[in-house]
């Protein structure tokens, strides 16, 4: 049910602990100081906001704080007043500044995507249990070094900025997994990515849809031949910068990885879209194949999470891994970091025959280059991550 304005004035929601509300505000409403005592999650996303108020930090409970779709120019300096804030997220406002106080050291969640975010201050280094970081669409030209204190960092978006280089300390962070930093000047750029064949819109007759990500719209078709029609999946692509970077470096790293056992099967890339999108057709999924988790939630932070019933042999547990770490080495040996290497990521049968997918996250590197051992390290802490999660779902029987 939505939380109306009418509500918070009457005096209904005394004691609410979570509260959205969406409603064109252009002004923080000074309503909900009356939840200052009991107030733990506040989304204020999809409203009119430009500033919060300078006694911010009364809101002692605070842990999650959502300010997406609004139109911030500065990330609030008040934040920093929180004691007890864990996730913040300003996705989509027009935030140029980050002041040294707006980050709360309690701090271990930091969505700014698709801002207008030059610098990141030296402040972020007081911000010891960051584990995750989207910073994704922004203008960043470098980091500070004062993130080298951010040994707790298990995942970082920082795709389609101006980052001239990437400093080594950032691979060296002791529990980093899933990095993700192509669109930026220090990407390296593959000389000799494959041709493709490029398939005509007008012969593609769409069915159901499968599924939508971040980065675009996965539907059933029937790709009509000269000789023969064959059921496939097309993903269309937003063509706009997402969490994970550009969809145009999603594309270029599907097509670079090739063909593998353990791949979703890439068939063609689109041409001739009547919106002149881009996008690529893929082989589609048998129904036999499942997703072998669900994304991570705002409680487990970067860990995935799975349905209490699934359970599987160990033979079937260790099909999966050994098919995973298959393709994740292949990928390797072309020069790309997958990144988002997840059991969300990941479909499976009863036989444990493993599929990976989603390049969303994937960036390039340079395999000959002497510190190509740091990125592949890091998918490799991630397929860790995965062997732990299997473990915790091999039945005893």
């Amino acid at each position: 049910m939505k939380t109306t304005m009418e509500q918070l004035a009457s005096g209904a929601l005394a004691g609410s602990t979570h509260l959205a509300l969406s409603d064109s505000l252009t002004t923080f409403p000074r309503e909900l100081f009356a939840l200052e005592d009991s107030l733990e999650v506040l989304d204020l996303s999809k409203n009119q906001l430009t500033e919060l108020p300078v006694d911010f930090g009364r809101f002692t409970k605070l842990k999650i704080a959502f300010f997406s779709d609004n139109l911030f120019e500065e990330l609030p300096e008040v934040l920093g007043d929180c004691p007890n804030l864990a996730i913040v997220g300003f996705r989509s406002n027009r935030i140029r500044t980050i002041h040294e106080r707006s980050l709360s050291p309690s701090i271990h969640w930091l969505t700014l995507t698709n801002n207008a975010i030059e610098a990141i201050p030296d402040s972020i280094g007081n911000c010891a249990g960051l584990r995750k970081v989207g910073l994704a669409g922004n203008r960043i030209k470098r980091l500070p070094e004062s993130m080298q204190n951010c040994i707790n960092l298990e995942l970082l978006r920082i795709s389609a900025n101006d980052l001239q280089e990437l400093p080594l300390w950032l691979l060296q962070l002791p529990k980093l997994r899933w990095l993700a930093y192509s669109g930026n000047p220090c990407a390296h750029q593959p000389t000799d990515t494959p041709q493709l064949a490029t398939i005509s819109w007008a012969s593609v007759e769409l069915k159901e849809l499968l599924g939508q990500g971040a980065s675009g719209h996965i539907s059933r078709a029937i790709c009509h031949g000269d000789e023969h029609s064959e059921e496939v999946a097309i993903k269309v692509f937003k063509g706009e910068v997402t969490s994970d970077g550009y969809p145009e470096d999603e594309m270029a790293a599907c097509i670079s990885a090739g063909t593998h056992a353990h791949l979703v099967p890439l068939k063609g890339k689109i041409e001739d879209h009547p919106e002149g999108k881009e996008g690529v057709v893929l082989g589609l999924m048998p129904q036999r194949y499942a997703v072998l988790g669900n994304p991570p939630s705002l409680d487990s932070c970067t860990r995935d999470q799975f349905p209490a019933a699934r359970r599987m042999s160990k033979e079937v547990a260790d099909a999966i891994y050994h098919g995973v770490r298959s393709a994740m080495e292949h990928l390797h040996c072309r020069g790309i970091l997958h990144g988002d290497l997840y059991a969300h990521n990941t479909f499976f049968d009863e036989t444990g025959h493993a599929i990976l997918g989603d390049f969303g996250a994937a960036t390039f590197f340079d395999p000959s280059h002497e510190h190509a051992d740091l990125h592949k390290e890091l998918d490799r802490r991630a397929l860790d991550v995965l062997r732990e999660d299997l473990g915790g779902m091999i039945s005893d029987e």
